[in-house]
């Protein structure tokens, strides 16, 4: 990006210059005090002319000081021209970050607008249809309606998925932590869902509901893409099981990203936004996701708090 190529120039611009005014600075110092000092050797030796014997040539003064001169002036070159790669190299890891985060948003921007975009066609294109039909009946409005609300609600659903994620990568949003039962939210989270579970009381420290909110997460996971669903919560670890499709290796990496669905989540529909929800919760919370998968045996998420 030719923003950035700019940015990283004159960043090391900066940074050349400061190092240059300190290096000048120290070599000006140096060369003044060193000049000085041969002065005063040869201003004492001036006064000691009854014995010219110990007097030094005048030449010998001017060379030594040139030869300082030239010798800071070939220090300050060698720390221009490693100064200049060095801030280069230091400014690309400045801004890498920044860079990083502009392409997340403007891939998210992107991905968001496309997910947006298909409700919004189908619901244009059906009452495009609709109001070219002169036959049209109350009957067939019905149904027209019916269809628009079932793609509102889908991007009502996306838009409270955006404001969700948004919310739990707010730096500055303030969650109440507390000692928390992993069996008790858990409970929560399943409410009237039939599903195994194996819940030993195991105490963390986190915001109820947004843990509530993690669970509930990775069990519509389980239960959208597989069967036979197990939560298990033991010694500050929650588990979910199931004996469904499994993730291919390829996919594996990836779950966590931003509206990424392998092929078998995008025969399901969904946003691919639900798995980095909770890996946020988990950060949020010092927690760590780990996830084991086979295809055609099952999945498994595995939350470890600390």
């Amino acid at each position: 990006m030719n923003i950035f190529v700019n940015a990283r120039v004159k960043l090391t611009i900066y940074y050349l210059g400061i190092i240059m005014a300190i290096s000048l600075f120290f070599s000006l110092i140096i060369y003044r005090g060193s000049t000085l000092e041969l002065t005063r050797i040869e201003n004492t030796q001036r006064l000691r002319r009854p014995n010219p014997a110990f007097l030094i040539d005048p030449d010998i003064i001017k060379e030594t000081k040139a030869r300082i001169f030239f010798t800071l002036l070939t220090v300050n070159f060698f720390i221009l021209a490693t100064s200049t790669i060095s801030g280069y190299f230091l400014a690309g890891k400045t801004l890498d970050p920044i860079s990083k985060m502009m392409l997340e948003q403007k891939e998210f921007v992107s991905n968001a607008s496309h997910e947006l975009r298909t409700p919004l066609a189908s619901l244009k294109s059906e009452i495009e249809v609709f109001l070219r039909d002169k036959t049209s009946t109350l009957k067939d409005a019905k149904k027209l309606l019916e269809s628009n609300l079932e793609d509102v609600n889908n991007m009502t659903r996306l838009s409270n998925y955006l404001l969700e994620l948004n919310s739990f990568q707010n730096e500055n949003k303030k969650i109440e932590f507390k000692k928390v039962d992993l069996s008790k939210v858990a409970k929560k989270a399943i409410g009237k869902q039939k599903i195994k579970t194996i819940l030993k009381k195991t105490i963390v420290i986190g915001n109820e509901d947004s843990l509530v909110e993690l669970v509930s997460i990775l069990i519509d996971n389980a239960l959208k893409y597989g069967k036979d669903v197990k939560l298990i919560t033991n010694h500050k670890t929650l588990e979910v099981n199931d004996s469904g499709h499994g993730i291919s290796r390829e996919d594996l990496p990836h779950i966590f990203e931003r509206f990424y669905r392998g092929d078998k989540a995008r025969e399901k529909g969904g946003y691919g936004l639900g798995l980095s929800i909770a890996k946020q919760i988990a950060d949020l919370h010092g927690a760590k996701i780990k996830v084991k998968s086979e295809l055609g045996v099952g999945t498994t998420f595995k939350v470890i708090f600390s």
